[in-house]
């Protein structure tokens, strides 16, 4: 899906520390809820983290189920987490996986790769809930053009501890001194908590920019609320301290800024809009390379 710059953060002055609040709008895209997060028009990007969407949670009956065709990338690593459902991923390396709550796909795109995600034909046939976060991090000038990669990490792969009476994941990067064994291209951390109602969590430190999205439940920054499917962006210094007003499911991302603007184009990202237009121009051509086992269709550049 092509990035944009949906999402405000709010109007009232903020607490100290809490730079911004971006508030997604659930659209409907396809019989599917969609909310993006990143870019928006207040923040383009957190960290090395230049694209949020929230997909679902949504019902799919017997004979429904996701259908993305396959489309290019270049510049970036796509980061999937299935939180509900299951995925099929397919992309031009000949890779096939499904990818089930709780696991991570990291797709380093680098100079060029394809790739589909699907419902794989017996959960279709059966009906299923989907619910996805799909984020995109900008890769550093040395690595915009690497050898494309791609790496599976199931659930019991991933650091999973206590924090503060909350339940940690961490999916990428690290974070409570805890490393995910997720291979990435630059200082992030990417983190999944459920913090109980009442219970309070700190922000990681270390970190120039970070963020807190709100899967679901509610927060609070000291008197500041943060509802569902907001992300909170917080200033560098310190640990913030976010408090559950409700049991609540959290996101928490963030890292170093990438060294210079990027770009967004449909599904590119890069730092030179040049070579965006190559990857533009060779994908209407028909150059990139297929996906095997899903070669027939393909989003057009629109």
């Amino acid at each position: 899906m092509t990035p944009d710059e949906s999402g405000q953060s709010s109007p009232v002055t903020l607490p100290a520390g809490l730079e911004a609040i971006l508030r997604g709008h659930p659209r409907d895209v396809d019989g599917f809820t969609v909310t993006r997060l990143l870019p928006s028009l207040a923040r383009k990007h957190v960290g090395p983290f230049v694209f949020c969407d929230h997909l679902g949670p949504s019902v799919l009956p017997p004979g429904r189920g996701l259908d993305v065709r396959p489309h290019p990338h270049i510049g970036l690593a796509t980061v999937t987490y299935v939180l509900e459902g299951e995925i099929m991923h397919r992309d031009s390396l000949g890779s096939e996986q499904a990818i089930r709550a709780g696991a991570v796909n990291w797709m380093t795109s680098g100079r060029g790769i394809v790739h589909s995600e699907r419902t794989p034909p017996e959960v279709r046939q059966a009906g299923s809930r989907m619910h996805v976060m799909q984020l995109w991090v900008g890769l550093p000038k040395a690595f915009e053009e690497v050898a494309p990669e791609f790496h599976h990490h199931p659930e019991h792969t991933l650091p999973d501890f206590s924090e503060a009476g909350c339940r940690v994941r961490v999916l990428a990067g690290t974070a409570y001194g805890r490393t995910s064994p997720v291979r990435t291209f630059s200082e992030l951390f990417y983190a999944e908590a459920s913090i109980p109602k009442g219970a309070s969590l700190s922000v990681p430190e270390g970190h120039e920019e970070r963020g807190v999205y709100v899967i679901s439940g509610a927060l609070c920054f000291g008197e500041q609320p943060i509802e569902e499917r907001c992300l909170a962006v917080f200033t560098a210094g310190g640990a913030p301290l976010v408090s559950a007003t409700a049991d609540s499911r959290v996101l928490l991302l963030g890292g170093a800024p990438l060294d210079g603007p990027r770009y967004i184009d449909w599904n590119f990202v890069s730092s030179s809009t040049a070579r965006i237009e190559e990857a533009k121009a060779a994908w209407r051509a028909g150059q990139f390379p297929k996906v095997p086992g899903d070669d027939i269709e393909f989003i057009p550049l629109p």
